[in-house]
């Protein structure tokens, strides 16, 4: 054991460094502190001897320890001799061993080195093999890739590649290899992206030519729905009209046809292969640029929208319109596909804001086109064709409001287009009538003509060759008055509004109310017609009344809604202004020619020694011309205007008559005048009472009627030719008599009037004789007129 110094406490410095080196030393500390410290301190043999002073202190421990332990060690060697002994039989045992073993394992190590080269060699196949076979699947991978570029099947090919890249390319143990592998791979995606990109473009041109076809298809196919629906309606009120006449009372049933909802890109009338486009796609997502394509993509979708916007200035605009919306509608019905089967190409939100970019195009495409149009036509050929747009992309969930609120934004400036096209045909129409009877040899013409307005009135068809009660006008007019009506619905419908009957009944009302009674005045106040044309005009009137309801009932059919609600809204006619103006003019014009024959009055002998028996020779006249007048007019007019200008011409001849004795060529007259003109009277009260049989069929008063419109001249004569004159100031005589005499007209007359036994009635007669009851009478009856004046 060691032993524990214990250190000396002098002062001596160098034997306190050997103090504190022996207890390091026996401490087993770290001696390289001392060491530096002393060649620090310039003094290394100091610490040298230190050491070997150190070195003496314990050889003499080493003696002791060697004395104390002497026996044990003598043991010790002498049991090591003995073990040497063993040893050394143990030797030779084992030399013995070896030889043996040397002799019996030599070919055995033969044959080990052997398994051992062998093993070398097969590890060294294996792993060449590997390789091999590594490099064979690398090359067969790039012969395969090859191969699809070659066929232009690059998904394929970039197939290969990623696999090579991904589990081969690593463990490939040629560099070579690598590094050819290393820089053809991105040469090949390079490619690849080029090819697809390539496919993209010529399918973008492809694409605009397709899509072109795809829209006009579309369009046609919602054209021919539109029809179908059409023809359904049209059977419809067909039976509808068969029920209210009675004509047919089976019951009919129709079925509208389904809609074609077949995919249109898939239709063989025109070819949209999406092919390309998904395999660019593809490429391009297998090459990790997925998000750059779809930016790619809609950028040249966009471009292309906007190229599809432009307008030629050289090409009117109705003959590219069609074409304009197609390629829009094929364009965006594209979209809409691409959009469900694309696999995220194209985004909702990317459709929509290309759909908002093409609606206002359009928008103002149609304004600045429609503030243009000034014929109606053209402008209804563009609103049908938007309108068919509309139906067509709303089945593919676009909105189409703002395209229907231009259409009706510009519903006024279409229909006053359609008003003054209209009135120019009316005024053609009505400048080449003759306002003869029309005649109709056949019976299409009676259908064409009459049954198609129906304006019979009968439903008996009539023999033919038939003389219609009206000239060509009416029909010529009830063709342009349905044309405007159905040029109108087709206007309206299929706009967004469902309900649109008021807004078709306003423009009507306008067409019948300004343009076709405007031009009826126009004719009237022109003073171009004779009698019989304006007796056909009058007679036109009333078939046009029938026409009219015809008009409000087409409309309402048309706009779908029933016919009850039409009929409850109904007008009063809509030509009243025209219709009463011709029949002033024909009672004008027969006025006119009552007043020439009134110019023979001048034949009459006021003051006749005796009264004619036969009435007036202007009677006699007139009356031979009344009986003509109605004889052609029968044949002309409806019995309700005839009624109307018989009592006005029968109440023109009474206002004559007493016009004619309140006239101042008449100074006096005699009593034998008054009985000639009540023998005058009843002539026109005759001709009126043989009138009747015209009316037999009428609610009118018929005779009784016409014999009214002479009640003014019969009282005044009755007035003349009573006894008791004076009895006209009683209010319930005169009432009862006298009631359409005015007491001014009276009082002149009355103050003419002359008794024939008195040649100087009113001054001094005869003296001393009796006066004349009557004259006195009458006398009274002039005073008291006189006061009441």
């Amino acid at each position: 054991m060691r032993q524990k110094l214990v250190p000396d406490l002098s002062p001596d410095p160098e034997k306190q460094d050997l103090i504190l080196l022996s207890t390091a030393i026996s401490n087993g500390d770290d001696l390289a502190p001392f060491v530096r410290r002393a060649f620090a301190a310039g003094r290394p043999d100091t610490l040298l001897l230190s050491l070997r002073t150190f070195s003496r202190s314990k050889d003499s421990e080493i003696q002791d320890l060697c004395r104390s332990h002497f026996h044990d060690f003598i043991a010790a060697v002498d049991n090591l001799r003995s073990l040497l002994s063993a040893v050394d039989s143990l030797k030779t045992s084992i030399s013995d061993s070896d030889h043996v073993l040397q002799s019996v394992a030599g070919p055995l190590l033969s044959s080990l080195d052997a398994y051992i080269e062998a093993r070398r060699i097969s590890s060294n196949l294996s792993a060449a093999l590997s390789s091999t076979r590594l490099c064979i699947r690398a090359l067969s991978l790039c012969s395969k890739a090859n191969s699809h570029l070659s066929s232009g099947n690059l998904y394929p090919a970039l197939r290969a590649i990623d696999e090579l890249e991904r589990d081969l390319l690593h463990l490939i143990p040629s560099s070579t290899l690598q590094r050819m592998l290393h820089r053809r791979i991105p040469a090949i995606r390079a490619y690849a992206e080029r090819a697809a990109t390539r496919a993209f473009s010529d399918w973008m041109v492809q694409i605009r030519v397709a899509a072109r076809g795809l829209g006009q298809l579309a369009i046609g196919r919602a054209s021919a729905a539109r029809q179908r629906d059409e023809d359904l309606r049209a059977k419809q009120r067909l039976a509808e009209e068969q029920s209210r006449s009675a004509l047919v009372r089976s019951s009919c049933s129709y079925t509208l046809l389904p809609d074609d909802d077949d995919d249109l890109s898939s239709s063989s009338e025109v070819v949209v292969d999406l092919t390309p486009l998904y395999r660019a796609f593809h490429i391009h997502q297998t090459l990790r640029l997925g998000d750059r394509f779809k930016k790619y993509y809609f950028e040249n979708r966009k471009l292309q929208l906007t190229s599809d916007f432009q307008v030629s200035s050289m090409t009117p605009f109705l003959e590219s319109h069609q074409t304009f919306f197609a390629q829009i509608a094929g364009f965006f019905i594209v979209e809409d596909k691409i959009l469900r089967t694309g696999g995220g190409l194209v985004s909702r939100s990317d459709v929509d804001a290309l759909w908002e970019t093409a609606v206002a195009k359009m928008v103002s495409v149609l304004e600045d086109q429609f503030s243009r149009m000034q014929t109606a036509n053209h402008l209804l050929l563009i609103k049908d064709y938007v309108s068919l747009l509309g139906v067509t992309l709303r089945r593919y969930h676009y909105i189409v409001d703002p395209l229907l609120e231009v259409l009706a934004k510009h519903r006024d400036k279409y229909h006053e287009l359609l008003l003054s096209d209209c009135r120019k045909l009316i005024a053609e129409a009505i400048a080449a009538d003759k306002f003869e009877p029309m005649l109709m040899k056949k019976e299409y013409e009676y259908s064409m003509n009459v049954l198609s307005f129906q304006i019979q009135t009968s439903d008996i068809v009539p023999a033919f060759p038939y003389v219609a009660p009206f000239s060509s006008t009416v029909p010529d007019c009830c063709r342009i008055v349905r044309s405007f009506i159905e040029d109108s619905v087709s206007f309206m419908s299929h706009g967004g509004q469902l309900d649109f009957y008021a807004l078709v009944k306003k423009y009507l009302d306008r067409l019948l109310g300004d343009v076709l009674d405007g031009a009826l005045l126009k004719l009237v106040v022109s003073s171009s017609l004779g009698v019989s044309q304006a007796m056909q005009v009058a007679a036109n009137m009333v078939v046009m009344e029938r026409a009219c309801d015809f008009f409000f009932r087409h409309a309402a059919q048309l706009s779908g809604i029933p016919l009850r609600i039409a009929e409850r809204g109904r007008r009063e006619f809509p030509l009243k202004r025209s219709r009463d103006a011709v029949e002033g003019l024909l009672l004008t014009l027969l006025r006119g020619k009552i007043d020439e024959f009134m110019l023979n009055s001048d034949t009459i002998a006021w003051m006749a020694d005796e009264p004619p028996l036969s009435g007036n020779e202007y009677a006699n006249e007139l009356i031979i011309y009344l009986e003509t007048l109605v004889s052609t007019a029968q044949q002309i007019l409806p019995v309700q205007v005839l009624r109307r200008v018989l009592q006005g011409v029968l109440a023109h001849i009474s206002e004559k008559i007493v016009g004619l004795l309140l006239s101042d060529s008449v100074k006096r007259f005699n009593g034998n005048a008054v009985t000639g003109m009540d023998a005058d009277l009843r002539l026109f009260e005759s001709f009126a009472e043989s009138q009747a049989y015209l009316f037999a069929d009428s609610e009118d008063l018929g005779g009784n009627d016409l014999k009214q419109a002479l009640t003014e001249a019969r009282q005044l004569v009755n007035l003349l030719m009573s006894n008791n004159p004076e009895n006209f100031m009683n209010a319930v005589i005169r009432e009862k008599n006298y009631n359409k005499l005015d007491y001014k007209k009276v009082v002149t007359i009355s103050e003419k009037f002359r008794d024939s036994s008195d040649r100087l009635f009113g001054t001094f007669g005869t003296r001393g004789a009796r006066q004349n009851p009557k004259k006195k009478s009458l006398d009274a009856l002039i005073k008291r007129l006189r006061d009441v004046s």
